[in-house]
């Protein structure tokens, strides 16, 4: 076994390939490494480029791994130190689409090729035979003691019909010893019952939906692009309640009339609930479905069944964009501009850039969907690369809701409350009109800070750089960075005082303890990520709002996107200034998007929505668009501050965070790392800074900014920077994020 880099043995041109010569192959393996590895074929074991195979591996022993390419000339002082490949694995190859964009990811990102292919294969690690399923049928005389529950038993297989045991038990209304008896005596028999699909062929014509003429023609538009074949990217851009999930479903029924595969993205998997719902009556079953709360056994046969072209559509969250597809023919990316399609450890990746990506690698259309899109979507759409399907109106003539402000720094709250007396007066109204009022405060738990009365001291996280959050609900004080958690403590550590803990601020939690108050006798339902216990739970919980089994909904973001509650038309944003003093650069579009996005919830069908805006600011840029319904407004400032700024998408960033236990050797580090830079007129080196949360899980954090033109090959800059600088030693380590998403 020899690293891909050896030396290469250049073959004279005029020798002739021996056919009893030994075969090499490089192949790729899923562990943090950028190269491959180079084997010998054994002999009479035919391989190709993307065939999955067993090889050793050092002390790991057997891993799985890739045919990544053929290995012509190895050095033949390493023949005998090579090994063989021990298995090819019985499952499809890899397509060589599938590895381009692999080693794209890794290229752009600087990730070790080998965790990005991990992507593509850990779920595939449980692949085997399928469990076994046994049936039974009718096929002897009838047995020679007949009793009642026989009777029932030969009743049910007079159809002739083969039935899994289990469901025999339960149709005739018997235990299985009976079914044992009976095959016993040869009245029955058993037969192995073909393995169940992970899905069914969904129908695109099973139930084709009334559109509006905006949405009849945006259908159209897609039904055509994805006809025509080929890479495109459009921009599906249609006000929150414009019926954008139909509209694109109707792209997606076109790709399964082409008999192609399709991937639907979704940011959460809480918006998954609802999309399955509406893709079951759309196509009469539903998709495949892929995220991390699938089981083992599930991932594997959904991963074999997309493998092997068995699933036409696959619902999931961003690690379904590697996802081994047999014909992948359209992407949808869902909700793209929201955050969470970024990944934050490990490979750093961008679900919705590298989607386009994908689409390009593989010469299909990609649809990205929103209410409102990312700035470096909108710039795209402005500028022509992007085409632009636009759905301006709601569907079924609703009208958008209309925004107020509420001035805090005027008609507040009393001391030690939270929702203002305009808000509460409209929250009681919409209570005596029975409809549904949403309280959103993005703050999870009771309160963000603890302090003592009496001597001021803070509880604060022993492993991190911020405050511990109070959680009533759980008694516990926990830290949302590291997870740490503390019942809370009888007495101050620092002065000894008991009884004297305050809470300072609001959290979901205690905004339902203040909303019990004042509205008492209201079913009030509290949807926060750290309360969620289950997929299911949640899935039922927001059934039950959506059939208004609660009157007010008190939610963080969790509740902001993609769900339709009929009854809703209310919403009062407690905060609305929350996410504005950050120093993140796309704070403004994201307060923006976030609230833009709640609001929309309201006034769906029923009625006219109204949304309220506490806040301190009301003349900022972002609260004025709001108020004003004048989307394109904040557009055109946003994009012509991000053009003057040189911040993306106008200018290329790359985020360099060094960590260490000791903060002197984390900020020494970041200090050699920063003047081993190449110069480059083109490019600027900012830091190294203490990252705004200093010190996460005991580890000091520091960061050096790249910045760079838009259309500089940033990774190609860092990627020589990196190779020349000397390496991190001891406990230091270092992240590279390109094109980061987050600055905290």
């Amino acid at each position: 076994m020899s690293p891909l880099s050896s030396p290469f043995l250049k073959r004279p041109e005029s020798a002739k390939p021996n056919p009893m010569a030994p075969r090499f192959i490089d192949v790729l393996v899923p562990v943090a490494l950028d190269q491959t590895y180079s084997y010998r074929v054994p002999e009479g074991l035919s391989l190709a480029p993307g065939d999955l195979v067993s090889v050793p591996l050092g002390a790991r022993g057997e891993t799985m791994g890739v045919v990544w390419a053929e290995n012509a000339a190895p050095n033949p002082r390493l023949h005998n130190r090579m090994k063989d490949v021990a298995d090819k694995l019985d499952v499809p190859p890899l397509k060589t689409e599938l590895r381009k964009f692999v080693d794209w990811v890794a290229d752009y990102t600087l990730s070790p090729r080998g965790m990005v292919l991990r992507m593509a294969l850990r779920m595939g690690e449980h692949l085997g035979p399928a469990r076994e399923r046994v049936g039974v049928r009718l096929v002897g005389p009838q047995p020679a003691r007949m009793t009642p529950a026989r009777a029932r038993v030969l009743g049910l297989f007079a159809d002739g019909l083969t039935r899994a045991k289990g469901d025999a038990v339960r149709e005739a209304g018997v235990s299985a010893g009976v079914i044992d008896g009976l095959i016993d005596e040869g009245t029955l028999e058993t037969v192995v019952l073909p393995g169940e699909p992970v899905t069914q062929p969904p129908d695109p014509d099973f139930r084709k939906p009334e559109f509006s003429l905006g949405q009849l023609a945006a259908a159209d538009a897609l039904r055509t692009t994805v006809d025509q074949g080929g890479y495109t990217v459009t921009l599906l851009d249609g006000v929150t309640g414009s019926g954008k999930t139909e509209v694109y479903f109707e792209g997606v029924a076109e790709n399964i009339r082409h008999k192609r595969q399709t991937l639907i993205l979704m940011p959460e998997i809480a918006l998954t609930a609802q999309s399955l719902d509406r893709f079951t009556a759309r196509f009469g079953t539903r998709p495949a479905e892929w995220h991390s709360q699938l089981t083992p056994r599930t991932r594997a046969r959904t991963w074999a069944a997309v493998a092997a072209n068995e699933v036409s559509v696959v619902v999931g969250a961003r690690s379904a964009l590697f996802l081994p597809y047999a014909d992948l023919g359209l992407i949808v990316v869902d909700e793209e501009h929201d955050p969470a399609y970024k990944q934050e450890d490990g490979a750093h990746y961008h679900a919705r850039d590298m989607a386009v990506v994908r689409g390009s690698v593989a010469k299909i259309p990609v649809l990205l969907a929103s209410a409102t899109p990312s700035v470096e979507s909108e710039v795209n759409a402005r500028r022509g690369r992007y085409k632009r399907i636009h759905l301006p109106e709601r569907f079924g003539g609703a009208h958008l809701p209309m925004i107020e402000a509420i001035d805090m720094r005027r008609e507040g709250p009393p001391r030690g409350r939270f929702i203002a007396p305009r808000l509460a007066e409209a929250v009681q109204i919409a209570l005596e009109r029975n409809e549904q009022a949403l309280l959103f405060l993005n703050r999870r738990g009771y309160a963000p800070l603890t302090l003592c009365r009496a001597c001021g001291f803070r509880l604060q996280c022993p492993n991190c750089d911020a405050w511990l959050v109070d959680h009533r609900f759980k008694r516990r004080l926990v830290c949302h960075h590291c997870g740490f958690a503390m019942p809370p403590p009888m007495e101050c550590p620092n002065c000894h005082a008991t009884e004297s803990f305050a809470p300072i601020g609001p959290g979901v939690e205690r905004l339902e303890q203040e909303a019990a108050e004042l509205f008492p006798g209201a079913r009030i339902l509290v949807l926060s990520s750290d309360l969620v216990e289950s997929m299911e739970r949640l899935r039922a919980e927001l059934d039950d709002v959506a059939q208004g089994r609660f009157d007010i909904v008190i939610g963080t973001q969790l509740v902001a996107k993609g769900h339709h509650f009929p009854k809703l038309n209310l919403v009062g944003i407690v905060d609305a200034d929350l996410g504005l003093g950050n120093g993140d650069p796309r704070a403004a579009e994201r307060t923006f998007q976030l609230l833009h996005q709640v609001v929309g919830r309201a006034g769906r069908e029923e009625g006219r929505g109204v949304g309220f805006l506490q806040t301190h600011q009301p003349e900022h840029p972002v609260m004025k668009a709001l108020i004003l319904g004048d989307r394109e407004a904040f557009y055109s400032s946003e994009i012509a501050l991000r053009e003057k700024t040189g911040y993306p998408p106008f200018g290329r960033l790359a985020s360099l965070v060094i960590t260490a236990n000791d903060r002197h050797a984390a900020e020494s580090y970041g200090r050699t790392l920063a003047s081993a830079a190449p110069k480059n007129e083109q490019v600027r080196v900012l830091g190294p800074a203490e990252a705004p949360i200093a010190v996460v899980r005991g580890r000091h954090r520091f960061r050096v900014l790249v910045k760079a033109p838009r259309g500089f090959d940033l990774s190609a800059y860092l990627r020589a920077w990196l190779s020349a600088a000397p390496k991190p030693r001891g406990n230091v380590r270092l992240e590279v994020d390109v094109d980061p998403q987050s600055f905290f």
